[in-house]
């Protein structure tokens, strides 16, 4: 079993270590960003700028073991998770030498590997799914913990309720992670929620819930300690609200007509990568150099993933049904 450990280990490598892999997500979609406005990355694509203290702060919690279920704003959690950044641009290319064969694309990230069972395109697809491996674990009598991470605008969905059942009825291992940037596409959360607090919906199905600032590396690391030994040792669900904001729009193709200028400015000032580096440079636990050589490593492994992806190979037209049914000759063969 694990030992209880619901406080992060600030060391001064542990801080660094939190800093660099939330500037990694934030430069790696910038220059995702630039690819599209140059066609190079096409279909549909939702950046998670703002809210990289949460895949940062959750997923190193975790052991290799466990498995995670993810939306499809997922590119920091592909990435913290230890998903090759190579691998993931040439998924966003749609080169075959991704991580789901080019065929997934920026919302269908998936590694069998780091057992990363995949963004979800369709808005709560991910719920269901993740009380099934939970109940497969629970059921093989293992400890493992399955993380699934949605935004608030699953909660408005059927399966989001029927999952909180089923996962406190069966007691599953399951850590809920609502990331809560107050809109589901173009809808503030006070327009379609008549109860804004989500953790207590969570407890409504007597699931144990928190609340805490998404915006806070610091604090959503020492809450997914105790939820992840929580799940871990009771072998019962947990839910975390996290509560955060995208800083750009909800994919490349949103006009942002629905928010106003100045409450993005607001949250800007909270930015989780400005205000956690900024902490770190009032307490002396960082240095200008160190943010120099975290900055320029993070920049070689982008243009890395890039070259990768731009020399990679376009899957062949004859492997178009490829995958579509099951091979009966191998399964013969087994």
């Amino acid at each position: 079993m694990t030992a209880p450990a619901d406080k992060p280990r600030l060391s001064r490598e542990h801080l660094l270590d939190l800093l660099r892999q939330m500037i990694r997500i934030r430069r790696f979609e910038g220059k995702c960003a630039e690819l599209y406005t140059q066609e190079k990355i096409r279909g549909f694509m939702h950046l998670y700028d703002g809210e990289e203290a949460i895949a940062v702060g959750v997923i190193p919690v975790l052991e290799q073991r466990d498995r995670i279920v993810a939306t499809y704003r997922e590119h920091g959690q592909a990435l913290v998770r230890g998903v090759p950044m190579t691998k993931v641009m040439a998924e966003m290319f749609g080169k075959q030498e991704g991580c789901s064969r080019g065929r997934g694309g920026s919302m269908h990230l998936f590694d069998r590997n780091s057992n990363f069972h995949g963004g979800n395109a369709i808005v709560g697809g991910g719920l269901p799914l993740s009380i099934g491996l939970a109940l497969a674990e629970k059921m093989r009598r293992t400890d493992v913990v399955t993380a699934c991470f949605f935004g608030e605008g699953a909660v408005a969905e059927g399966e989001f309720h029927e999952t909180m059942n089923l996962a406190a009825l069966w007691e599953l291992p399951v850590l809920f992670v609502c990331e809560n940037n107050l809109y589901a596409m173009g809808t503030a959360l006070v327009l379609s929620e008549s109860e804004t607090d989500i953790q207590q919906k969570a407890a409504c199905y007597r699931v144990s819930a928190e609340a805490v600032d998404g915006m806070d590396v610091v604090a959503v690391e020492a809450a997914a300690r105790r939820a992840v030994h929580a799940v871990r040792e009771r072998c019962k669900p947990y839910f975390l609200e996290c509560r955060t904001y995208r800083l750009r729009a909800h994919s490349m193709f949103d006009a942002q007509l629905y928010r106003d200028k100045a409450e993005v400015e607001v949250w800007r000032h909270k930015d989780p990568i400005d205000r956690f580096k900024n902490w770190l440079e009032a307490s002396q636990m960082i240095h200008p150099q160190d943010l120099a050589r975290i900055e320029t490593e993070i920049d070689a492994e982008v243009a890395e993933a890039v070259a990768f992806a731009e020399a990679g190979t376009w899957e062949p037209v004859e492997q178009l049904t490829r995958f579509t049914y099951a091979d009966r000759a191998a399964q013969t063969n087994r």
